[in-house]
């Protein structure tokens, strides 16, 4: 059974709200319906009402959204379900089904008798489709997104303890080289997560013997359902265009410059035919979108450039199912070189970064002969990250530390860790704890 972080984000919020409903975005398959399973294990009364495997339930919201015509009517559909005050959870799956149920959460919070779950796919492009949206229930909802596995999660899968990440987490806290033995197992697993991804179907498939192909197979199943996804919920207008942009990402990735580019997707082609299908695949958290910023300075959303982004797709495994099963042993063994092995390690400290709350966003010179691949922002105060595939020279990160602005800097690499001054070296996979949250720090 796969351990999530999510699990501890819903304790806390169980212990911490009053009059309000928690909301899960997150791309389809990442596991909030199983999360949020396990969670009600911990209440005396679990009631779940999923909207795709039993339609039927959208009845209970198609009248009165009081709170006691709604749990009147769950009595109705679902015989034998009992509601214990201040020890039940309410979960509403799918929500993207039944819009009506989203508007409930005000009436559900403030009659205070359940915890309320709600969770879905692709939940603000359906709301923003609609043409008799309902109101959403502002003040009486919080939001947090459920990601693919990170990093620490997938070593968690494999058996790794928190003693042990916890020991890691020390090198990174004192800058200490990680002994060498240790350092290359770890590299090692990097590599196997940047060819598996975090997807929990595919972790579970690898992680029973180990076998790339399981988890290639896998990986097939679930990108065939994204493609299928995009048919079935893509405004009919983008469909073809989004899938379009989905497939380029690879191409994408491979170019020394990065930036998503419209004429990849089709030649002379641009914004105005493909923007929105862009927009609809970071709506359904399919892809992530890091935006460039015009000038590198503090506040970074002041400065961001609509027009210029790069496009990565929301876990490393499902872009490795655009490719044959030769490029996992190359990345596995570590032997893929060129452009492409840069955009799959810049693809990888996105997913990071994102997993971390962290916008991903890069700058990059007028005249582009500087740039840098994402800039955090960190006690008002700017912090360039480079990513390098390898253990290059990186001459925009040393110019961008010389700014007196600027205290830190990091330096992605397959190396291990080091500082010269402002800058910090670390190897790729401790990059999973920069910006952590202190409350996943378990």
């Amino acid at each position: 059974m796969l351990k999530r972080k999510m699990l501890d984000t819903l304790r806390s919020w169980r212990e911490s709200h009053k009059r309000e409903c928690l909301l899960i975005n997150g791309a389809r398959q990442v596991g909030k319906s199983f999360i949020v399973d396990r969670f009600g294990e911990e209440y005396t009364s679990y009631i779940k009402l999923d909207f795709v495997e039993h339609p039927d339930y959208r009845g209970i919201f198609a009248g009165s959204l009081s709170a006691e015509s709604i749990y009147s009517n769950i009595s109705l559909y679902v015989p034998g379900v009992r509601v214990v005050p201040g020890n039940t959870l309410l979960f509403l799956d799918e929500l993207q089904e039944c819009p009506q149920a989203r508007a409930a959460f005000k009436y559900l919070a403030q009659d205070g008798r359940a915890d309320v779950v709600g969770s879905g796919s692709l939940l603000g492009m359906r709301f923003r489709e609609l043409e008799d949206a309902p109101s959403l229930p502002v003040g009486y909802e919080r939001q947090v997104t459920m990601r693919p596995l990170d990093f620490e999660e997938f070593l968690w899968a494999l058996g790794y303890g928190s003693d042990a990440l916890a020991t890691l987490q020390g090198y990174f806290d004192r800058l200490e080289p990680v002994p060498q033995g240790v350092h290359q197992v770890m590299e090692r697993h990097l590599r196997e997560y940047l060819a598996v991804g975090g997807m929990p179907e595919v972790v579970q498939a690898f992680t029973r013997s180990l076998d790339f192909v399981a988890a290639h197979e896998t990986q097939a199943k679930l990108h065939d359902l994204y493609l299928d996804d995009i048919a079935r919920y893509a405004p009919p207008e983008q469909r073809v265009k989004a899938r379009a942009c989905y497939l380029s990402l690879p191409r994408q990735l491979a170019k020394e410059n990065t930036k998503f580019q419209y004429a990849v997707v089709e030649k002379r082609s641009g914004a105005r035919k493909f923007e929105g299908s862009v927009d609809w695949l970071v709506g359904s958290e399919m892809a992530l979108r890091c935006q460039a910023v015009s000038s590198a300075m503090y506040p970074l959303a002041a400065y961001e450039e609509g027009s210029r982004f790069r496009l990565y797709a929301n876990d490393t495994g499902l872009l490795m199912a655009m490719y044959d099963f030769g490029m996992k042993r190359a990345v596995v063994e570590n032997t893929l070189s060129g452009p492409m092995k840069g955009g799959l390690y810049e693809n990888l400290v996105a997913c990071m970064l994102a997993a971390n709350g962290v916008p991903p966003r890069y700058w990059m010179s007028a005249n582009g002969n500087r740039e840098i691949e994402f800039l955090a922002e960190c006690d008002s105060s700017l912090e360039p990250i480079e990513v390098k595939a390898s253990s290059n020279r990186s001459a925009s990160l040393d110019d961008f530390l010389g700014r007196n602005d600027v205290t830190r800097g990091y330096k992605l690499i397959d190396g291990n860790v080091g500082r010269a001054g402002k800058k910090i070296t670390l190897p790729h996979y401790l990059g999973m704890f920069l910006y952590r949250p202190e409350e996943s720090h378990r």
